[in-house]
């Protein structure tokens, strides 16, 4: 089985690749790699490791996802091609700011969606509380389809597009528990406060207003961290921004790609 991860792509032109969160899977783009292609530019959202047909990783930590994700990177790149542009939603956003810690040769652009720049507390009981609440459905017998009916409503705003919690609920459904576990375990130790400084490439924070898991407030403070950055919120949108207002959301998307760029910030 390749170990570069598996993904999904549209349209030719400057690549903007897309990253899922922890519910996701590459379908949960499935509005923008359309939108996008229409648009001009090559769209790619990839399945995380262990998710769809993309091969899993041991340790399941997120050096380890942004080592898969620097090599999916670099073999989307070609000779004279700009570096891409990285879309980061909710975990998949803390993987994209792995990736431009590591490498930020090859991130040219980069977009934060309902995430942050660290996970909780950093009090170890608080982090085994909340992946213990978050796997008790599982331990009790309930399906990944159970989980997702009943979490992604509590998600979403009071604005949200009905198709686009659907299609919300299926990608959920999909995701193998075994790495639906190994993904909470990892997503309560990401901490990448301190690094927010040295993000020197043009970068779009987007949030819902009614977003519950990164609220306004923690992504405008990350905004105020990132030199250079600039901050969008969606009315009566939650966390799942780009299905439950893919119309807005892609407008937001298209006029960030479209300026021009200009030289990194250092």
């Amino acid at each position: 089985m390749s170990t570069t991860p598996h993904y999904s792509t549209l349209g030719s032109g400057p690549t903007v690749l897309m990253l899922h969160g922890i519910g996701g899977g590459h379908l949960a783009f499935a509005p923008q790699l359309e939108t996008l292609a229409q648009a001009g530019f090559r769209a790619v959202a990839w399945d995380m490791p262990g998710y769809g047909h993309s091969a899993p990783i041991e340790p399941y930590t997120f050096k380890g996802l942004a080592e898969r994700c620097i090599a999916l990177i670099e073999s989307l790149a070609s000779p004279g091609r700009p570096p891409l542009t990285l879309v980061g939603h909710s975990m998949g956003g803390m993987v994209a700011q792995e990736v431009i810690v590591r490498r930020p040769d090859l991130v040219g652009r980069l977009v934060l969606c309902g995430t942050s720049s660290s996970f909780g507390k950093p009090d170890g009981e608080w982090q085994r509380q909340f992946v213990q609440e978050r796997s008790a459905p599982l331990d009790a017998g309930h399906t990944m389809a159970d989980v997702a009916r009943n979490l992604v409503p509590g998600m979403a705003g009071p604005e949200a597009l009905p198709e686009g919690l659907r299609l919300a609920e299926h990608c959920m459904s999909l995701v193998s528990p075994g790495t639906y576990r190994r993904a909470l375990e990892a997503l309560v130790t990401f901490n990448r406060r301190e690094a927010l400084q040295l993000i020197g490439v043009p970068t779009l924070l987007i949030a819902g207003e009614k977003d519950p898991n990164a609220p306004p407030s923690v992504m405008q403070k990350m905004a105020e961290k990132i030199p250079g950055s600039r901050y969008a919120e969606m009315a009566g949108i939650g966390h799942l921004m780009n299905l439950e207002a893919p119309d807005a959301f892609d407008q937001l998307l298209i006029d960030f790609l479209r300026e021009p760029l200009q030289h990194r910030l250092h």
